[in-house]
């Protein structure tokens, strides 16, 4: 049994969206949208070489236009959650926080973090304005917020 070429491209549309939608990133969509148009090439009657330039051209196109816009429009309603949401933010040292002596704390939403200066030989006092840059465990990796 032999599969026409419209067929064949058929299956690899649906094969390369299933993809997409298992993983969606924002890759094989394109490459689903440029076999979609092989097959139209191939209804309309294209040899196999018009297929593919017709394939690699749409596929290539279109990832390189598309898919920033694509990906910023999907990245802009994601919202950051837990810990991603935790860097950034401004809090109030608790204690002092100096890495030659120990963990610091900080209070942030009720609860107590134990935290670290990103500064190696920077002091850190109680009551000073700092930002979390990062998050190592239950620690908060923080810096001093420059007084402006």
């Amino acid at each position: 049994m032999v599969i026409s070429a419209p067929v064949t491209w058929l299956i690899v549309t649906v094969a390369l969206a299933v993809i997409e939608l298992s993983t969606f990133g924002l890759v094989t969509i394109w490459f689903a949208i440029g076999a979609a148009m092989a097959m139209i090439a191939a209804i309309i009657g294209a040899n196999i070489g018009i297929q593919l330039i017709v394939f690699i051209v749409v596929s290539t196109v279109i990832l390189i236009t598309l898919r920033p816009l694509a990906t910023k429009y999907v990245n802009s309603r994601t919202k950051r959650t837990n810990i991603d949401a935790v860097i950034g933010r401004k809090l109030v040292a608790k204690t002092d926080i100096d890495n030659a002596v120990g963990l610091g704390k900080v209070d942030m939403d009720g609860s107590t973090w134990f935290a670290l200066s990103s500064r190696e030989d920077e002091v850190i006092h109680a009551g000073d304005i700092i930002r979390v840059v990062k998050v190592v465990g239950a620690k908060l990796i923080v810096e001093k917020e420059d007084e402006k």
